[in-house]
């Protein structure tokens, strides 16, 4: 194996990482993700949005729903809602 074969080789590799790179980068760009962000309402119209979620152990978490003039407290764990609430209205600190 000479000088040539090596040249070669790491040529052909860095060709083809770069293709990957490229691959990638375009998938991003222009993959099935950009789809859904044109398509989507835009937010002066949306009724409802999350305002924040807490993981309480790898099975639960609590999100907090805001819709309308609401806010709803749920308890979301094993592919289900388990608990539902009003979320408590916020007090001056």
């Amino acid at each position: 194996m000479d000088f040539a074969d090596v040249a070669r080789g790491i040529a052909a590799l860095a060709l083809t990482l770069g293709l990957i790179g490229l691959a990638g980068v375009l998938a991003r760009r222009y993959g099935p993700s950009s789809l859904f962000r044109t398509a989507a309402k835009p937010k002066a119209d949306r009724r409802l949005s999350v305002v924040e979620t807490l993981m309480l152990d790898p099975a639960r978490r609590l999100v907090l729903v805001r819709f309308d003039d609401q806010e709803r407290l749920l308890l979301l764990g094993e592919g289900r809602v388990l608990a539902e609430g009003a979320a408590p209205e916020e007090t001056g600190r």
